[in-house]
């Protein structure tokens, strides 16, 4: 659960081999969905090229679960799997890579082909911002609405927020907290609140 790169902004660069048109774009994505979508974008983008190949790293580096890459049409493991090797080698999270191929006539073989969709992911991760993501972990809260404003500046000065609450006889919060900061919250809520508030796991 500690902090983990990811991408700060949609990065892309362009290069021509062999008269093939190569252009690679990384993206940020949390979770699978934004990263189909983000795949989507692109062929969009690029309605007349002849491949578009991709792979995505959609939660932390190395969360296996959330894998995907594909060839789009180029020989098997030429393209999608040297794409996503390069992704998990770079140790960034929540990233997706998308290269657009405009053919030019001339074909580069199995190797040529690899090196290519490797050089330009290369290129990309080079000239990427990256920003750092505290994961976030989820809590119940129990409390009256005298002590409301309490937990609002808790939440305030830790960086946590209310994800929805329900408002009846008492007071049921649903929190995300930074998994960094969690202890510190937890005591400081004790403290404060005489021992009586206390945070409550979700199980996933």
């Amino acid at each position: 659960m500690q902090p983990y790169p990811i991408p700060g902004a949609v990065i892309s660069v362009s290069e021509e081999i062999k008269k093939s048109r190569f252009i690679t774009q990384l993206a940020p994505t949390c979770g699978v969905d934004a990263a189909k979508a983000f795949i989507h974008h692109v062929r969009e983008e690029h309605p007349a090229a002849r491949h578009h190949c991709w792979a995505f790293i959609a939660g932390p580096p190395g969360d296996s679960q959330q894998l995907g890459f594909s060839d789009d049409g180029e020989p098997s493991g030429t393209a999608g799997k040297p794409i996503l090797a390069q992704l998990m080698g770079s140790g960034i999270g929540e990233i997706t890579a998308v290269v657009v191929r405009y053919y030019g006539g001339i074909k580069l073989g199995t190797g040529g082909l690899v090196k290519a969709y490797g050089s330009g992911i290369q290129q990309a991760l080079k000239q990427l911002i990256v920003m750092y993501k505290v994961p976030q972990v989820e809590y119940t809260l129990l409390c009256d609405y005298a002590q409301l404003a309490l937990v609002e500046n808790l939440l305030q000065q830790s960086d946590g927020r209310i994800v929805h609450g329900e408002y009846g006889a008492a007071v049921v919060l649903h929190l995300a907290l930074p998994a960094t900061g969690i202890e510190a919250f937890g005591n400081k809520l004790r403290d404060k609140s005489r021992g009586n508030l206390q945070l409550i796991p979700i199980s996933q």
